[in-house]
Formats: structure tokens, C-alpha cells, sequence
């Protein structure tokens, strides 16, 4: 994960699950990106053991801090935030390693470095929005013409950062596009806009392809199109429905067949837009709303399967 100093606990969906596991008398230990490296062909971490405490002023404490082979766990969890960049790519490849020296992770990483979050999601085409990928200028101003009002986000983007939304007339349509292709030379992503979005982006958690009965509609503020919360959006939890579940009928035993345990679906409307696979949030909200134990659940879907 990110350096645990840094999270917002009343918030964050990694310590919901630190604290479930502690619940469940298992040891734990934290490891940042920086701390892993291979030699003779194995993978070390400088870990640190910790509890934690459910304290939005004081939520964990250091226990001990050594560094052993990650052999010795029994089980990884991979929640390392967004930008997907290559140093993102080289941890999926030594947590590779880390499987094959037979310890499960948790979502299996090579399934996480495969699947792009916004590209995963165009799998199920009959779910998603009129969309295009393309670093070409000319492609994505086409497709603009055709649409009207039109999103346009980067492949690698988390938390609605770098989102546009482009109506008939705008004069900044050029230089939207130049600044996400990096004048076309990085490839991007346009969709139609989705007029429910004033209703909420939805975001609906799966455990092993089965969706939590209840979701998180985050809905934009006043003066913006983005609904995420990092982006000042209000959630509001609701139940599922049906066309929710028929979106996760589909996705669901795509994400079981690649080891993808733990995902949040996004929804709009009747669309899906993006399928979160490397670090989904979201946990505490719902939770708040509705009672629940996702954290809970997880770790006890991984009891059964691993432990």
C-alpha cells in the first residue's frame, strides 16, 4: 500500500481491512512499493508490523520493523493507489514472483496490470457509452462532432482527475485534446456524456464476480460534472438495481476467471464506465449507510479460499 501516514481513516477502504483482520487475531504487516526488492531470485520487503486502532487522530501504531522474505506470509494484499505507471507495472512483475514462490495476492497482479480501468470496461461493450481510444486529434474531435457533449479522461487517471467535458462550441477542445494525447503521443479516452450523472456515478463492489447488495452514488456538486468524492462529490448510498445487476451478471465471472477479488464497478444510468481493479474504495461509506461489513466479507471470502 501507499505509506499508511498518508491515508484519510475515515475514509480509506485498506485500513476497513486492517482493522477487520486485526478482528480476526491475524498478524499484519504493511509494505510500501520502495521497500520490496529481489535477489537470487526471491522477493524481500522491509516490512513493518502494526495495529490498528479505529482513532481518525491516531489510527496505527509500529509494532516491530524488520525485513524477511515475502515467502513467509501467508497472504498479500496488493492496494497500492493509482497513477499506473511503470513503477506500478515492475511491482505486478515482483508480485508475480511472490505467487509463484506460492503466497496468493490478492487481486492477482498480473490480472491488475492487464487490465486498464477505463479499457477493461470496453469488454462489455453492450453495457458501456457510445466511447473512442485514440491519440489522434483529428479522430477525437470527429467523435466529439458526432456526440455533442462529450467526456474526455485519461487512460491512467483515479479520483475524476483530468476529466473534460466538452460541449458544441467549446474553444478548448484542441488543447483538451493535446493535453491528454501529450500532443499525440499518449492514447485517451472520449465518451458520450451520460446525462444521469446528475443522479450519480454509482460505485457498486464486487467480492469474487458477487456485487454488495448496496452501492454508493456519488453525486456531483453544484458546480461540477464529476461525481467522485475526491472531486467534491456527495455519496449517498442506494440499493442495486436491476439493470446494476445485470451489469454485474456480465462482469462478474470475468473478474473470478482473472483472480480479480475485490473490484468496483462504476456505473452511470444504464452505462458501466470503468472497473477499478487496483485499489477500489468505497468500503467505509457504504458501510456507514447501510450497516454492513465489507471488509469483513472480503477477508472472509479469503479465509475460505487461501487460508
Amino acid at each position: 500500500m501507499d505509506p499508511i501516514e498518508s491515508i484519510k481513516p475515515r475514509k480509506d477502504s485498506t485500513l476497513a481491512m486492517l482493522e477487520a483482520a486485526q478482528r480476526k487475531g491475524w498478524s499484519l504487516y504493511t509494505i510500501n512499493p520502495p521497500g520490496l526488492y529481489i535477489t537470487d531470485s526471491e522477493v524481500y520487503a522491509h516490512r513493518r508490523e502494526i495495529r490498528v486502532r479505529n482513532d481518525p487522530q491516531d489510527w496505527f501504531e509500529v509494532v516491530s520493523e524488520s525485513t524477511a522474505p515475502m515467502s513467509e506470509f501467508d497472504l498479500v494484499l496488493l492496494r497500492k493507489d493509482p497513477p499506473f505507471d511503470m513503477e506500478y507495472v515492475y511491482l505486478t512483475y515482483m508480485l508475480e514472483l511472490v505467487e509463484a514462490a506460492g503466497v496468493p495476492v490478492a487481486n492477482r497482479p498480473g490480472s491488475v496490470r492487464d487490465c486498464n480501468e477505463k479499457l477493461f470496461a470496453l469488454k462489455f461493450p453492450s453495457a458501456c457509452p457510445p466511447h473512442i481510444v485514440s491519440r489522434d486529434a483529428a479522430t477525437l474531435k470527429d467523435f466529439a462532432k458526432v456526440h455533442q457533449d462529450v467526456v474526455f479522461k485519461p487512460l491512467d487517471g483515479m479520483g475524476g482527475s483530468s476529466i473534460f467535458r466538452v460541449k458544441p462550441g467549446d474553444k478548448n477542445l484542441g488543447v483538451i485534446i493535446e493535453t491528454l494525447t501529450a500532443h499525440g503521443t499518449r492514447q485517451a479516452m472520449a465518451q458520450r456524456f451520460i446525462p444521469e450523472i446528475v443522479s450519480g456515478d454509482t460505485r457498486i463492489l464486487l467480492i469474487n464476480g458477487e456485487p454488495v447488495p448496496y452501492g454508493l452514488a456519488r453525486i456531483p456538486s453544484a458546480d461540477e460534472n464529476r461525481g467522485n468524492l475526491a472531486a467534491g462529490g456527495e455519496g449517498v448510498g442506494r440499493e442495486l438495481t436491476d439493470r446494476d445487476r445485470e451489469i454485474c451478471n456480465a462482469v462478474g465471472p470475468v473478474l473470478v476467471e482473472k483472480g480479480l477479488f475485490f473490484v468496483g464497478i462504476d456505473v452511470i444510468g444504464k452505462y458501466l464506465t470503468e472497473i477499478n481493479v487496483t485499489c477500489p474504495t468505497c468500503i467505509r461509506e457504504i458501510d456507514r449507510a447501510f450497516g454492513t461489513d465489507i471488509a469483513t466479507s472480503y477477508l472472509d471470502f479469503l479465509e475460505q479460499r487461501f487460508c
